[in-house]
């Protein structure tokens, strides 16, 4: 980890972590896997800037919201999935109001055939239970038997777990980075395809097929994939289906909320309810569709 940073990492991270894992974080002896509650009553003051960690980490959220960025790509963290982080990877966090959850470490040797990139998995019962059970161990003890066949259990559970959309890839060409950065600053930009081609210095073919190589995502899935990362951010921060929908570029609040459902399985009123934050009524819904 860059030192530079070290001091506002562990200041912010102490206040997250309620338990004696957060040394762990740079170590691989001991136990090869370790966990730790997460409890941030006010969210993060500013975003941890770009660090990295010799353990690689599985953070699953139960109630508000974790962004991070990687080299990769930006992935928005909302209740019920988890991000994982591979050993070295740098990578910045913010946690936009207050969050809950849980975390699990791993030894760099015992992630060595997990996921090598950053990604967003989908959380089984059995890891759920498997990783809240691992948060109660004693960091520096040596693994019994069942914590050992339990280690097994869960690494396994973690490779095979289905990965989620909530990651928004980057792409590495200067001239569709400029274009990507761009909708990230002004996600309610509205310009053509052609026209971000003409601003860029490409032809409209070169960018369709380029961004399609560089992202897996077509120039217009990745736009709306964006807004609604943005979206969800603003939504657990309190903003109205309506502001939302407007500042984000959306024809209307009813299609923001048609887009939401379409991509995270239920409207935003009933998403932000499961995840414990629920809209606020004093700000009004922009239609009936967004309390679902």
């Amino acid at each position: 980890m860059d030192d530079t940073f070290r001091p506002a990492l562990e200041t912010d991270a102490t206040q997250m972590i309620r338990n004696q894992v957060l040394d762990w974080f740079e170590r691989d002896d001991g136990l090869g896997v370790l966990g730790f509650r997460i409890e941030s009553p006010k969210g993060l003051e500013r975003e941890i800037d770009w660090h990295q960690h010799r353990r690689a980490q599985l953070i699953c959220v139960e109630a508000g919201l974790l962004t991070t960025r990687t080299r990769h790509g930006t992935w928005s963290l909302p209740p019920g999935c988890a991000g994982w982080m591979p050993p070295g990877e740098p990578h910045t966090v913010d946690i936009c109001g207050p969050l809950r959850g849980w975390g699990v470490i791993v030894s760099a040797p015992m992630a060595c055939d997990l996921p090598d990139e950053p990604c967003v998995l989908a959380i089984s019962d059995l890891l759920q239970a498997l990783a809240l059970r691992v948060t109660a161990w004693v960091p520096a003890a040596e693994p019994s038997l069942r914590q050992q066949h339990m280690i097994e259990v869960l690494l396994d559970e973690i490779r095979n777990a289905p990965r989620q959309r909530m990651h928004l890839p980057m792409p590495q060409d200067r001239r569709l980075l400029r274009i990507a950065s761009q909708l990230i600053a002004d996600p309610a930009d509205g310009r053509s395809l052609e026209q971000w081609a003409q601003w860029a210095g490409l032809s409209p073919r070169t960018l369709t097929r380029h961004f399609r190589d560089e992202t897996t995502l077509s120039f217009a899935q990745w736009r709306q994939q964006a807004r609604l990362a943005e979206g969800l951010r603003r939504l657990s921060d309190g903003q109205s289906v309506s502001d939302i929908a407007h500042e984000l570029g959306f024809s209307s609040p009813s299609a923001f909320v048609t887009v939401f459902r379409r991509h995270f399985g239920s409207p935003p009123g009933r998403y932000l309810a499961r995840s414990g934050h629920p809209l606020n009524p004093s700000r009004g819904l922009a239609s009936p569709a967004a309390s679902g």
